[in-house]
């Protein structure tokens, strides 16, 4: 795959800036990493984007996650391996990643409520419309992921 713009990230620098920093807001939130990881790489997977879905493979690797837990993600309604509060933040990743589909659901979003607080579900909510932007980035622009990912994730 050959990049569509070669470095989008120097040709937007405020706005690229600006997502940054939401970014940081969201981990300074006290969302678990381990549980930010993984919305990101469910997102990744449900939108097709090898360059974060490698980029936060390593993250999480490097975070302490398991190869098992990462290689079961896009299976995860039928592993045993994801807490009650993990399934919530998944099925919400999902339901908003696939929004023009779900409708974000009331059903979804109660499994959302009965494990976080409102102010986490606001964070929650803005990790997944950001990794979504940041999928569309990637993906749009024809990103090449790193070969080893372990050596350049931020």
């Amino acid at each position: 795959m050959t990049p569509r713009i070669e470095n989008p990230f120097a040709l937007a620098p405020a706005a690229i800036k600006a997502m940054m920093a939401v970014e940081a807001g969201i981990r300074a939130s006290g969302l678990e990493r381990s549980l930010l990881d993984l919305v990101k790489m469910r997102a990744s997977q449900i939108n097709g984007c090898a360059y974060c879905i490698a980029m936060h493979a390593a993250e999480a690797r490097r975070h302490g996650e398991t190869e098992l837990r990462l290689y079961l993600l896009n299976a995860w309604r039928e592993a045993t391996l994801y807490s009650p509060r993990e399934r919530a933040a998944l099925a919400w990743t999902e339901a908003l990643t696939r929004v023009a589909e779900t409708g974000a659901g009331d059903e979804d979003y109660a499994a959302l409520a009965a494990q976080f607080t409102e102010t986490e579900q606001v964070n929650l909510t803005l990790q997944i419309g950001a990794i979504n932007l940041w999928n569309r980035l990637q993906v749009g622009l024809r990103a090449v992921h790193d070969v080893d990912p372990a050596r350049g994730a931020a």
